[in-house]
């Protein structure tokens, strides 16, 4: 073997140790974040406010989009481990967070400077809230009914009821479509678009170390 083909194998393996460690960092940051979170006073208690979708964000950007999946998908087997929401709200978080960061991932990667990520993150917002709504419609909470009780679904509409006719002052909710278009659409978009404008601050000074640089 070839001087050149050894310099090249060893710089492949490099890269793939740095890809398989930078990928575990952001991991174990993307399980702790989860369980920081914040109810918000106009959505059901439920439904709570993360950033743990920062890390995977990063990943997209600095390995790759399929790298950010990866990374949305190690976090949610972690916190499966000590979950109380019947994988459910895993399996939420990962189909919208997955959406999210390989959409964003995959606009940056074919043109990687900072208005690529700008797009590429508003793009991954906007995305992951369409989503949000036939995934919580046809699939979670589906799920979310067969693993507690039939009027599970009912339930979720009233509390919807409740904040659309109390606190926002708008008509009530008449079926879980209507609930999820006005109020997980916007929000899930929202949350996407927060992740986006944090790692706009954070990416640079973090660059080295997701690059292998540091």
């Amino acid at each position: 073997m070839s001087d050149n083909n050894m310099s090249t194998n060893t710089g492949k393996k490099k890269m793939g140790v740095r890809q398989l460690t930078v990928t575990a960092m952001l991991s174990a940051v993307a399980f702790v974040l989860m369980y920081i979170e914040f109810a918000i006073p106009i959505m059901p208690s439920f439904i709570k406010f993360d950033l743990s979708d920062l890390p995977a964000l990063l990943g997209a950007f600095a390995l790759g989009p399929v790298y950010g999946v990866l990374i949305e998908l190690i976090k949610n087997l972690l916190h499966l481990v000590v979950s109380q929401s019947m994988f459910i709200g895993e399996l939420s978080n990962f189909i919208l967070g997955a959406t999210f960061v390989f959409t964003a991932g995959l606009i940056y990667n074919r043109n990687k400077c900072k208005k690529s990520a700008i797009i590429g993150g508003i793009v991954g917002a906007v995305v992951m809230g369409l989503v949000s709504v036939p995934s919580n419609y046809f699939v979670v909470y589906p799920v979310y009914v067969k693993a507690y009780f039939d009027g599970a679904q009912q339930v979720c509409i009233d509390m919807y009821s409740a904040i659309s006719s109390g606190l926002l002052h708008l008509s009530e909710m008449k079926s879980l479509l209507q609930c999820l278009v006005v109020f997980n659409l916007p929000f899930t978009v929202v949350k996407g678009l927060i992740s986006v404008l944090i790692t706009m601050f954070i990416y640079k000074p973090l660059s080295p170390i997701l690059h292998g640089r540091n």
